[in-house]
């Protein structure tokens, strides 16, 4: 059974640069077949951006798909390393009401820790898990 972060995250998380337009990261979204996309400033982790966050603070408040994405991004964002206990992570979610950690060594991203990823190493059998490990739709 896992026990620490590394041992269940997706590594190699896409990423964007905080200037990027929206619409680069809404297509990052796409081809890498995920919600959330890692925000970057110089290679050190800035934020977080969702398909969520563009839709409510682009799209809803009518701006255009060339919005920076520091502009649609959660700015304030709790991370973990590598070695964190899954334990430990789920408890940071569970406090901060995230459903996903930005795992972090040294300032960079090295991966990103999702709820999909905790219910298929916890409970396989569960919905989510199923719903998780299901090809994206495109």
């Amino acid at each position: 059974m896992a026990r620490t972060v590394a041992d269940v995250m997706t590594a190699h998380p896409a990423a964007i640069e905080g200037d990027q337009p929206v619409k680069v990261a809404a297509a990052l979204m796409r081809d890498n077949d995920t919600g959330a996309i890692l925000v970057n400033d110089n290679g050190r982790l800035q934020g977080i951006v969702t398909d969520r966050d563009i839709a409510v603070r682009c799209v809803a408040d009518d701006k255009g798909p060339d919005t920076p994405v520091r502009e649609a991004c959660s700015a304030s964002v709790e991370a973990v390393g590598p070695d964190t206990s899954i334990d430990q992570a789920i408890k940071l979610m569970r406090t901060h009401h995230v459903r996903r950690l930005p795992v972090v060594e040294d300032g960079r991203p090295v991966g990103i820790l999702s709820l999909g990823d905790l219910a298929m190493e916890r409970d396989p059998n569960s919905a989510l898990a199923d719903i998780s490990a299901a090809e994206g739709n495109r």
